[in-house]
């Protein structure tokens, strides 16, 4: 299966998923739903598996979130957070719907998450939240950014569509790519308002925007 895939992942595709492991009992899930492309889904589960590992409790924030699925993957995988709130300037109309399949299998997901549509300039954010973000296109990352180190909180983003006529590519791009060079000054730039940095990679098949960022105030 291309994993990389931009289809949509469909209730015909149930029988790919049959095993029994977590994975498969999300994938079904998002099939019974019907909305999601097969692309998001390992995009979600591959990035939620390393916050996890690195940070839990807290409420999670997954900004620019889409159909909210990175943050419901940590709800799954971490019973301690206290909550999440899935925010978006403009929510597919199907967030609802893929949320709701979702909780056939988990039911304390419908007492944990909601929904909101707002300019994330605009977002109360707290010392404890743990802000995620999946592919917030270009400077929309660096805003994740900064909206995190502002309140001090937990952060880790996957950056994509990187612009390279705006973005701060730090004098790098004489060593390194464009891309690369802006996510090298972002890093260090998190190191440089306090914060303890870890770097990793998706699966590139995946993606090849696989570059996650993730850091924690000192």
């Amino acid at each position: 299966m291309d994993r990389s895939s931009k289809n949509r992942l469909t209730p015909h595709l149930l029988p790919r998923f049959a095993g029994d492991t977590l994975f498969d009992r999300i994938a079904r899930a998002v099939c019974r739903a019907g909305c999601l492309p097969r692309k998001e889904l390992y995009e979600a589960w591959e990035v939620a598996r390393r916050v996890h590992r690195r940070f839990k409790g807290g409420r999670v924030v997954d900004l620019a979130a889409g159909h909210g699925l990175l943050a419901q993957i940590l709800l799954i995988l971490d019973r301690d957070l206290n909550g999440a709130l899935a925010v978006d300037l403009r929510l597919p109309p199907s967030a609802e719907l893929l949320s709701r399949e979702l909780q056939v299998d988990w039911p304390h997901l419908a007492g944990k998450l909601s929904f909101k549509e707002q300019d994330l300039n605009h977002l109360t954010l707290g010392p404890d939240d743990l802000v995620v973000s999946a592919h917030a296109c270009g400077s929309l990352t660096d805003l994740v950014l900064d909206r995190a180190v502002s309140a001090r909180c937990r952060v880790a983003v996957l950056p994509c569509c990187h612009d390279l006529d705006v973005a701060d590519q730090g004098g790098l791009q004489g060593w390194l790519d464009g891309p690369l060079a802006v996510d090298v000054t972002r890093a260090a730039g998190l190191r440089a308002r306090g914060y303890r940095v870890y770097t990793q990679t998706i699966p590139g098949d995946i993606t090849p925007k696989n570059r996650l960022l993730m850091g924690e105030p000192l």
